[in-house]
């Protein structure tokens, strides 16, 4: 089942993982950094195409980060 602290979870993972500051990161998708930190933290959650844009800079499958699949 998809739940939202799954998706929460992996989104703040793979920021982590990418080896990107926060800095690079929000730059990249048009946000400040204190709103990538709160992705980071699960205090917010990106908008459908802040999502899809930063899906892209991560060079990660949205479905992944969505639990639509596991790997």
């Amino acid at each position: 089942m998809i739940t939202l602290d799954t998706i929460q979870k992996r989104l703040s993972e793979e920021i982590e993982r990418s080896n990107l500051s926060r800095a690079t990161i929000a730059s990249r998708i048009n946000v400040c950094h204190q709103t990538v930190s709160h992705y980071v933290k699960g205090d917010k959650m990106p908008a459908l195409d802040t999502f899809a844009n930063l899906c892209i800079v991560l060079d990660v499958d949205p479905a992944y980060i969505l639990g639509i699949k596991n790997d």
